[in-house]
């Protein structure tokens, strides 16, 4: 499992979750508390936190942690269509990888891979795709 943050002129390293599956509690150890939380001091009253539906970012582990840190989440409809801007940089990221001959053999392999390929996470790319927001939304009201 790989998660990175991204908005408008910055983005997070990638962090890679390097055993075992994502729970409430890793996303909070190993993402919120480290991450998520000195960004959002950094960006100030402003920010917003947009995550996807899954049951670890839903916890009420994590809600109450946020809460206790004063980050306020984006709702984010459990059935909606998935806008959310680093999908697409992950399917790039994904294509990326898929591309190299000889693919990687090995998780070490896969993992050094994707931090080489995590250039795709530069300032230029991510701006791009968030500032195509607003056309992605009304291509899907149409």
């Amino acid at each position: 499992m790989v998660w990175a943050g991204i908005s408008l002129g910055y983005h997070t390293d990638l962090h890679i979750f390097k055993r075992g599956s994502l729970t409430a509690v890793r996303y909070r150890d190993e993402v919120l508390e480290p991450i998520v939380r000195l960004y959002a001091a950094a960006v100030g009253p402003t920010f917003v936190l947009m995550d996807d539906n899954s049951r670890p970012h839903r916890a009420d582990i994590v809600d109450d942690y946020l809460e206790s840190e004063g980050i306020v989440r984006m709702s984010w409809p459990a059935y909606s269509p998935d806008l959310n801007p680093v999908e697409n940089l992950w399917d790039a990221l994904g294509r990326a990888v898929s591309s190299l001959f000889p693919p990687p053999a090995t998780l070490i392999e896969l993992e050094t891979a994707l931090q080489e390929d995590s250039r795709l996470l530069n300032s230029a790319v991510v701006d791009h795709l968030m500032e195509n927001m607003v056309t992605r939304c009304k291509l899907c009201i149409q």
